[in-house]
């Protein structure tokens, strides 16, 4: 009950429903009988999580809605009158954004922006803004960021992360700071595994197409080291954060909130593909000659804030989460169960797990 009874009900707005987070955290809220509202432009990805694992079933409405265009974003999110907010919705490859800058700029930044004037005219609503762990002005140390560390960003994805969070807090600052009813917090987190991923240019997908058709896995940049997270670890935590700022009795400073691994699991690209392949039996090549670009070699976060104001904490293991994932795709590619049903029963656990720790 401590989830289900904040969100049971209540009508919930998820932007970036077609995505591989935002199909998590809707299926998710719909087991904890809330009333998801979905608003993305399209569906990136085919196959997706979205429409293997049927989340339009699940939805009241599902709104296709570029977050760039003010006008109908506004028009859906007054007719919805949310309780909820989880701003999801970007364009979330590195590579993509070297490819197509402009439209990563503008959707990451102004279309977080345009989340907040939609919801200004709201009496009650609680907003939960997500960027990533790529606004750090990454100096690839070997201590994790703090919440208050600079913002930065080389790459145009990280860049327009950045600026997202800038945006956010001139807005909060400015317009919405003085309404009581409207609650607004950032959730940063990234590099995010499990089931229903398939995006382009992503170790995790890339290794499960290369396995499906019985081929060797290439990795570009096997020595980059990352924060490796189960997809649910860090929508746990934004679910966690939703309910603090519902519980609070008055109006909250806009504050962000990391969410990451146990600093024992950040390990290389390299070092996961090899535990996965451990579950798959899959075969792994190097290509040394494979073009690289700039995208940081090191990063990690101190999650710190989050532990101690929201008794949040990660729970699974590197290991659970390369089992969680890898049993979750050889399900779909063998065609062993139907993969709604799979992916409510790896909710189900995670959330057991998760309510042990943050309602202690």
């Amino acid at each position: 009950m401590y989830l289900r009874e904040i969100f049971s009900g209540k009508r919930v707005v998820v932007t970036g429903h077609t995505g591989f987070k935002g199909s998590w955290l809707s299926l998710w809220l719909s087991a904890l009988e809330a009333k998801v509202y979905g608003i993305s432009d399209i569906e990136y990805d085919e196959p997706s999580n979205f429409s293997v694992s049927k989340v339009k079933n699940i939805l009241e409405e599902d709104i296709r809605c570029d977050i760039r265009d003010l006008d109908p974003l506004k028009s859906h999110i007054n007719r919805i009158q949310p309780d909820f907010v989880f701003h999801l919705a970007a364009q979330p490859i590195v590579r993509q954004s070297y490819a197509d800058p402009l439209t990563t700029f503008a959707t990451n930044a102004i279309g977080s922006v345009n989340v907040l004037e939609a919801i200004r005219q709201l009496d009650n609503v609680v907003c939960v803004m997500i960027t990533s762990d790529k606004v750090y002005e990454n100096k690839e140390w070997i201590w994790g960021y703090r919440e208050n560390d600079q913002l930065g960003g080389l790459d145009p994805y990280s860049a327009s992360k950045s600026m997202a969070e800038i945006g956010i807090r001139s807005f909060y600052k400015s317009f919405l700071a003085d309404k009581e009813g409207i609650k607004v917090a950032v959730g940063r987190a990234g590099n995010v595994i499990g089931g229903g991923d398939w995006a382009a240019d992503r170790i995790v997908p890339d290794t499960m197409r290369a396995w499906a058709r019985g081929d060797k896995v290439t990795l570009r940049n096997p020595h980059s080291t990352r924060p490796w997270q189960h997809v649910l670890e860090p929508l746990g935590g934004y679910l966690v954060l939703a309910r603090h700022l519902a519980l609070s009795e008055s109006s909250t400073e806009l504050e962000a909130f990391n969410f990451g691994p146990n600093p024992e699991q950040n390990a290389t690209v390299g070092e996961l593909v090899d535990l996965m392949g451990l579950r798959w039996n899959g075969g792994v090549s190097v290509d040394e000659n494979a073009p690289k670009q700039k995208e940081a070699g090191l990063l990690r976060l101190n999650c710190d804030k989050s532990q101690s104001m929201l008794g949040w904490h990660a729970v699974l293991s590197l290991e659970e989460c390369s089992d969680m994932t890898v049993g979750w795709y050889k399900s779909f590619y063998e065609k062993q169960v139907e993969m709604i049903q799979l992916t409510f029963e790896q909710i189900k656990a995670y959330e057991e797990k998760l309510v042990s720790v943050v309602s202690k």
